[in-house]
């Protein structure tokens, strides 16, 4: 949460957050988490979404199959604003509930009012795993593309795959729409390991939707933002490197640590 109100207020943008769980990490990993009560959750979501007009809307983790159809319901309601689904599944512990029944409810009731559902490719393989053993691939792996199609034919407008091995050096984000358009975006792998790199990517892109840009167009601009956030990315603790998503306002020199 403390990274996309950063990402949306480096963009211009002024975040309305609703917290799903809470977490007890640090830089280097997510320890456990607790889930915030779904009728806490939905109450304070219709409070702040009645008070002002929103331009945009980025689902991050949930934790339970109750949070996931309040959350649904309540978007429903806002079918007009761009919607960018972002559950970082393999980022988080074990819930108490098994993995497959949030890939499921994120699949069913979530993907099919997505604008943008972003997702790593082994996010994407486990999501996928729902569907091959209900025999829709006959058993086979299938294609990076056969699984988008699985999900844009439900309702999602558009598949993120992140992070994938590109030529030489070089990582590849790939954006999938319904009609079988693909836009492929190469960046320069950069060394080290990063906390919240996949977040400051969603919250840039939801950021840049907000301020009117199409989905192509605000994902050029997003991956521009978060490899100049990773580039500039300093350790602040004994975990991994922390992007610095006010890179273009101010100097490293600047940066100081606030507990």
């Amino acid at each position: 949460m403390q990274a996309d109100i950063a990402t949306f207020a480096a963009h211009g943008c002024h975040a309305l957050s609703i917290s799903t769980a809470l977490l007890v990490s640090d830089s280097a990993r997510v320890e456990e988490w607790h889930e915030v009560d779904t009728g806490v959750m939905a109450d304070q979501a219709r409070q702040v979404l009645e008070d002002m007009p929103i331009a945009a809307v980025k689902i991050g983790a949930i934790a339970s199959i109750e949070q996931a159809a309040a959350i649904a319901e309540i978007v429903s309601d806002y079918a007009e604003v761009p919607l960018i689904v972002d559950p970082f599944l393999t980022a988080l512990p074990d819930s108490g509930m098994s993995d497959e029944d949030i890939v499921a409810s994120i699949r069913q009731i979530l993907a099919p009012q997505a604008t943008v559902l972003q997702l790593s490719q082994s996010e994407l393989g486990r999501m996928a795993e729902l569907w091959r053993e209900a025999g829709n691939d006959s058993g086979a792996e299938g294609s990076l593309a056969s699984d988008v199609a699985e999900l844009t034919a439900r309702g999602c407008q558009y598949v993120l795959v992140t992070g994938t091995a590109g030529s030489g050096h070089k990582r590849t984000n790939t954006l999938f729409d319904r009609d079988e358009g693909v836009t492929t975006l190469d960046w320069q792998h950069l060394p080290g390991h990063f906390v919240g790199a996949g977040c400051t990517l969603s919250g840039a892109l939801a950021a840049a939707m907000a301020r009117g840009m199409d989905a192509v167009e605000a994902l050029r601009a997003a991956q521009d933002y978060t490899y100049g956030a990773l580039l500039h990315a300093q350790r602040f603790g004994m975990g991994k490197l922390v992007p610095n998503r006010f890179y273009r306002l101010l100097p490293q020199a600047g940066i100081k640590k606030v507990s």
